[in-house]
């Protein structure tokens, strides 16, 4: 907290800008700096009884697209607004949404649409300029004069957090190691079928006191370029190594995972001892796209039948019916036996996810788990939610591209539900780790 003080007071200085005008307006957001998982406290001094104002967010990422958001606002009758009690009228979302300007922002309208907002780099914070502007002005329009203004920094490592980067015997990634002596819990945290390494998540974990081990599996340095089939020895290294880390707690290690991130997660505590504590975000209980080996043990993948793609007038991909089924008996042989898993579950779904049936694999999961008289998971299941629940205030992304395809998929959700999902799981994913890893 001293640390994060340091950095807030360093931040503070430049945060507070009055506009030369007749009455002096004021906006205030704090902390200034501090964790991009935590909420901020937006409030705005100095308008007129009853005044509008749009409120909008601008962020340049590292390749420096621009991303904003907007809302409108009415002051109260002495002149102020607090977003924390203050519902939105209008722009990107209505209601009382504390940190609303942050996961409504867009790429704006002269950038490529359909991309996300995601950091890159860890170490380097996320600078987010707040302004007030006179009148309710709407998205993508021109916007009134500029009344005031704030700029805050998000930071997705906590002063102190390490990064190591990684290549041991044939494992890569990067590790994030909380400040102190330890020893942290220990977890393995997968993205999905867009390959590379994704650090975020991670680096935040770190932040939380975990210590987490961000493990690409293919597309990155000298590991495969496509997913065409996996060794679960790879995955295996990756936990023993995690587990006899110095600053890691043991006995055993966690693994988080999102699409096919989640669905290895699965495999992997279904067959690694080492793991015992698994968190699957809209994953598939079969093994999909590519075949999956371990000694002897092969299961296929599952295939997407192409021609059950929608493409929509706008050229947007819709493939949530083109996974093969994985009820079908044909298919038994993907399924993941996870009744043998020792460990246990934490199954995160959204309900209006497009990419795939991942409600229906949670129930398909559940079944099987209740049939062999196991009760070892949790299910989190978000109405409204799309498809790649991150944590807090990242931004909703309803169609993104597919770094693979190249073209725009549809995840499904809708931007409230599932900005809410994100900030409701992120604090469940924390306990149940921390229940399962101490």
């Amino acid at each position: 907290a001293v640390m994060w003080r340091v950095v807030a007071a360093a931040a503070s200085a430049r945060a507070l800008y009055r506009a030369p005008a007749r009455r002096a307006v004021s906006v205030a957001v704090t902390p200034a700096a501090g964790p991009a998982d935590e909420r901020v406290d937006t409030r705005v001094a100095g308008l007129g009884p009853g005044q509008p104002v749009t409120l909008r967010a601008v962020v340049s990422d590292e390749r420096d697209c621009l991303f904003q958001s907007c809302a409108h606002y009415r002051a109260d009758g002495r002149g102020e607004l607090h977003l924390g009690t203050d519902a939105s009228h209008g722009g990107n979302y209505t209601g009382v949404e504390p940190m609303g300007l942050f996961w409504s922002l867009a790429p704006a309208g002269m950038e490529r649409p359909y991309q996300r907002l995601v950091p890159r780099s860890t170490g380097t914070p996320m600078k987010v300029e707040v302004l007030v502007h006179r009148g309710h002005s709407q998205p993508g329009a021109i916007h009134g004069p500029v009344l005031a203004k704030a700029e805050l920094e998000r930071w997705f490592a906590a002063p102190g957090v390490r990064r190591i980067r990684l290549k041991e015997g044939g494992v890569r990634g990067s590790l994030f190691l909380p400040p102190g002596d330890g020893p942290f819990p220990g977890v393995i945290d997968m993205y999905g079928d867009e390959g590379g390494l994704i650090e975020f998540r991670s680096s935040l974990l770190a932040t939380r006191g975990f210590a987490a081990l961000s493990l690409p599996y293919f597309d990155f340095e000298d590991l495969p370029k496509v997913m065409k089939e996996f060794k679960l020895e790879y995955f295996q290294e990756a936990a023993r190594f995690l587990q006899r880390h110095p600053k890691v707690k043991g006995p055993g290690v966690g693994v988080i995972g999102t699409g096919k991130g989640a669905e290895l997660a699965l495999s992997m505590i279904t067959f690694l001892p080492e793991v015992v504590a698994a968190v699957c975000i809209s994953g598939c209980s079969s093994n999909t796209v590519a075949d999956l080996h371990y000694g002897e043990m092969t299961l296929p993948g599952l295939r997407f039948d192409l021609s059950k793609v929608i493409v929509s007038d706008t050229g947007v991909f819709d493939t949530f019916e083109a996974l093969d089924d994985p009820t079908n008996p044909a298919n038994s042989l993907c399924t993941i036996p996870i009744e043998k898993a020792e460990g246990h579950f934490l199954l995160v779904v959204g309900e209006a996810d497009r990419m795939w049936k991942s409600s229906l694999y949670a129930e398909l999961a559940i079944g099987r788990l209740r049939q062999h008289g196991k009760e070892n998971f949790e299910l989190l299941s978000y109405p409204g939610a799309g498809h790649r629940i991150d944590p807090p205030s990242t931004p909703f992304c309803q169609v993104a591209v597919d770094r693979v395809l190249g073209v725009p998929v549809l995840g499904g959700g809708e931007s409230k539900a599932h900005a809410h999902a994100q900030e409701h799981s992120w604090r469940k994913i924390q306990e149940f780790l921390h229940f399962h890893l101490g």
